[in-house]
């Protein structure tokens, strides 16, 4: 299929994407939390370019994800994608989050990485298999504080990534940075 190999961290390039996508180094980040195994489910919450079911599937033997986008024009490209990249290996939902999750197979992980509002987070951690792994990226202060809160309620980790990659200013180089993002993890 490709040259990649299995390890989470594909070049932004290999997806179709608008421009909002979790981006190479905070995919990788988000997957040495997840943590994904053979035969394990992940819920891709606001799937995007379904870059994070896609990875996630391409990292174990068997591993399964389902992304729930609400964005029809999303849910399309995260289709194109996954049949270029997973064929067979995600399935896309589309709708609000909040309103589809409870119909879902419980996950033994959950990745969040947009539309991350209070209900949303609420509904993916009690759908979580004991033992289960969630990561939630944010990037508005709203949801910053929405994931502060979930840290002080069930613990976890919470962190803040921030990438910069050296660009030319001129004649000289300097760093220009992605927007940070907030990165909340925790087991369940």
């Amino acid at each position: 299929m490709d040259d990649w190999g299995t390890l989470p961290g594909l070049p932004d390039e290999a997806f179709e994407h608008d421009g909002l996508i979790t981006k190479l180094h905070q995919r990788a980040c988000a997957f040495a939390l997840l943590r994904p195994l053979p035969g394990q489910l992940l819920w891709d919450i606001g799937a995007g370019s379904g870059a994070m079911a896609i990875e996630w599937c391409r990292a174990a033997p068997g591993a399964r994800a389902i992304g729930v986008e609400r964005k029809p024009e999303r849910a399309a490209r995260a289709r194109r994608n996954v049949a270029k990249l997973a064929p067979g290996a995600v399935e896309v939902v589309e709708g609000a989050a909040v309103d589809v999750v409870a119909d879902l197979e419980p996950p033994d992980a959950v990745f969040i990485g947009g539309g991350a509002t209070s209900g949303v987070l609420d509904a993916c951690w009690e759908a979580l298999k004991p033992g289960g792994r969630i990561v939630v990226h944010g990037v508005t202060l709203e949801t910053e504080a929405i994931l502060a809160d979930a840290f002080r309620v069930h613990g976890g980790q919470l962190a803040r990534l921030s990438v910069e990659f050296a660009e030319p200013i001129g004649r000289f180089w300097g760093w220009k940075p992605l927007r940070p993002v907030t990165q909340w993890s925790c087991s369940r």
